[in-house]
Order: structure tokens, then C-alpha cells, then sequence
């Protein structure tokens, strides 16, 4: 399932996640949802423990993305019945606009398609345009949208992507 791209997290590096999850997370987020929202995500998603507890009880699996040696991002996918669920995926600013993003939606479909599954499927905040022209050329398509609330006060107004594999 992993390539020289896309390598399994090893167990104990849950920490160094976290902590880079946080970079990029505020990268992409704070302008968009608030460094409040922000903080209070990765207290609640992407704490070291929550990424543990995803991994032991929820059937995560996380992945960093590499490029030329350095580590670029993640994500983490779940399978879902008949569907791959791409719950993140996240690259860092200095990495964006070399085809990476595009690389791993092919790496994430390659998974769907080797565990024998037709769909795989996304949640993306309806304001990170950048992020739904990536999923559009790739061939995702909206196929619903979602307001969640996730606690705090705070709420998530997504679209929901559908990508079908090809036959």
C-alpha cells in the first residue's frame, strides 16, 4: 500500500504527527476557520492520544508523504464497508504545486482499488477552494455537503466528494 511517497507511520511517531499536523493545519486553517477553531480541531483530532485511539480502535491508517527525502504531508485513510475514506490530506506550503497532491489521490485510489473497492470518499471545508480544484482534477465529484458539529461552538460546513474508480 505505500510507496516511496506514501510510508506507513510507524507506532511511537504519533506525537511527531501531531505536531506537524499542527503546522499545516494552521497553514490551511487559520485564515479560512480561526486560530481558535484551529487549536480546538487539533486538541480534539489530531492530539497525539486521538491519533493513537483512531489508529488501535477506528481502523485509521496514517501515512507522511515524502518528497526527494523530506517529509511534504499526510493522511490517513479509513475503510468504510464499501468505501475508502480519505480522511486527510495535508501537504506543506513548500511542497504545493509539484503534482504531490495529485500523486497521492492516484497512491489513495491505487488503495481503494487493491482492497477491491469502487468508492472512495471525502469531507472538505466548503471555503478551501484550493483544496476542491485539487479533488475536481483528480475526477472527485460533490456529491453532498454536511454541517457538523464538532463541539466548542464550533461547526464544519463541508462538501462531501465521491471518486469512482475506473473499471
Amino acid at each position: 500500500m505505500a510507496s516511496r511517497m506514501m510510508v506507513l507511520m510507524r507506532p511511537g511517531e504519533e506525537g511527531q504527527l501531531s505536531r506537524f499536523a499542527g503546522e499545516l493545519w494552521h497553514d490551511a486553517y487559520d485564515g479560512l476557520l480561526g486560530s481558535g477553531q484551529v487549536d480546538y480541531m487539533m486538541q480534539t483530532v489530531q492530539s497525539e492520544k486521538t491519533i493513537r485511539r483512531q489508529i488501535e480502535e477506528e481502523n485509521y491508517i496514517y501515512f507522511f508523504l515524502f518528497f526527494e527525502g523530506a517529509r511534504a504531508g499526510y493522511c490517513a485513510l479509513k475503510l468504510e464497508g464499501e468505501k475508502l475514506f480519505l480522511s486527510k490530506l495535508y501537504l506543506s506550503e513548500k511542497f504545493r504545486g509539484r503534482g504531490l497532491g495529485q500523486r497521492a489521490l492516484a497512491e489513495v485510489a491505487e488503495c481503494a482499488r487493491r482492497l477491491g473497492l469502487k468508492r472512495v470518499y471525502l469531507t472538505v471545508n466548503k471555503g478551501n477552494a484550493r483544496a476542491i480544484r485539487a479533488y475536481e482534477r483528480f475526477g472527485f465529484v460533490r456529491a453532498a455537503s454536511a454541517v457538523t458539529d464538532i463541539g466548542g461552538g464550533y461547526v464544519m460546513d463541508d462538501y462531501i466528494y465521491e471518486y469512482t474508480l475506473p473499471r
